[in-house]
């Protein structure tokens, strides 16, 4: 018996399924302490090689969920082969009696972890042949538990770019979202875009706190970037509460809904990850608002009710360029 192989497989084994279970059922956890570095790893080493291209960092979420199945995958291989190794005598072979080298260890390992084995190499005992059901047991259930995060993850990039689009399909700008809901008279209409808008947010917020990889699902074009979209959405709330007089603003209930969402998910991508910038981005501007003929308050009160937001727009400001973006989020 080696003792230093059986603790360090059980150790190794030990780590990887607690990274699994940590990052795929513990909804307040986050990512697990060996997904986290890895997933900031790459994403980092991206930035870094690539000069924020857009192209090469959009490879970023698919490589890191790949990576990241790999790895459990490969934990659980290799803490199973140093548990069968630390007894020389566990596995022999069906074909000649001989004892399992290395290679051997590996190939048994692989084969149970995904079926019953293969016959090539049996347990000896009772112990082995209950260690042998155990690795079939956590492979199965473990990579299939992987399999499923992955499914999951793919389908909130979908919702987080559904997001996006419709933000930026209202306006490209937090003023040209504004200007869309003007009819001309009043705001009729917007209400229910911005209640929409607000619950898929806060659906967003809360898939950002399930799964912090969905941050580095980078999209090529800045109208489906999520991290674009919500300064805009925010900009255009704040728009409606600062800047336009309240007998003609949309149903402040509403408004207020909206930028709690956008509170959400601000406080749970800080929390994780992104750090606020040293600076404040620059305000909207009312006089967009105003060649539409849209009633606004003066530019020196609106000044005076941004500045209760510089804190919140710094983190936004953070946002973008964690997303290696730029403010404004987008250009008309």
């Amino acid at each position: 018996m080696n003792p230093f192989y059986l603790v360090a497989g059980i150790v190794i084994l030990v780590i990887g399924i607690v990274d699994i279970i940590w990052t795929t059922l513990w909804v307040d956890g986050g990512s697990g302490p060996l997904s986290g570095r890895l997933t900031t790893g790459v994403w980092h080493g991206l930035r870094t090689t690539s000069g924020d291209h857009d192209k090469a960092l959009s490879i970023a979420g698919p490589l890191i969920l790949v990576l990241t199945l790999v790895m459990w995958i490969g934990l659980i291989w290799l803490g199973w082969t140093l548990v069968f190794a630390s007894y020389p005598h566990s596995l022999v072979s069906t074909r000649s009696g001989a004892v399992a080298d290395w290679s051997g260890r590996f190939y048994y390992v692989a084969y149970t972890m995904f079926t019953d084995g293969n016959g090539d190499y049996t347990p000896l005992g009772d112990v082995w042949e209950l260690a042998s059901s155990l690795t079939t047991a956590s492979g199965m259930a473990f990579v299939t538990l992987g399999v499923s995060y992955i499914l999951t993850v793919l389908g909130a990039v979908s919702n987080k770019r559904s997001f996006a689009s419709t933000v930026t399909g209202l306006g490209e700008r937090s003023e040209a979202f504004v200007r869309t809901g003007w009819t001309g008279e009043d705001f009729q209409g917007i209400d229910l875009t911005v209640e929409s808008l607000a619950s898929e947010l806060s659906l967003l917020a809360e898939q950002h706190k399930s799964y912090p990889i969905l941050h580095y699902y980078h999209s090529e074009q800045a109208d489906r970037a999520s991290a674009m979209a919500v300064p805009v959405f925010d900009e255009a709330l704040a728009l409606f509460r600062y800047g336009v007089p309240d007998e003609a603003s949309p149903d402040p209930a509403i408004i207020e809904n909206g930028r709690s969402s956008a509170e959400s998910y601000i406080e749970t991508l800080d929390a994780a990850f992104i750090e606020p910038a040293d600076e404040v981005p620059p305000r909207p501007e009312l006089d967009r608002l105003r060649e539409d003929d849209i009633p606004t308050v003066s530019d020196a009160e609106f000044e005076a009710e941004f500045e209760s937001m510089t804190e919140r727009r710094r983190h936004l400001l953070g946002i973008v360029r964690g997303d290696a973006w730029e403010w404004p989020p987008i250009e008309e």
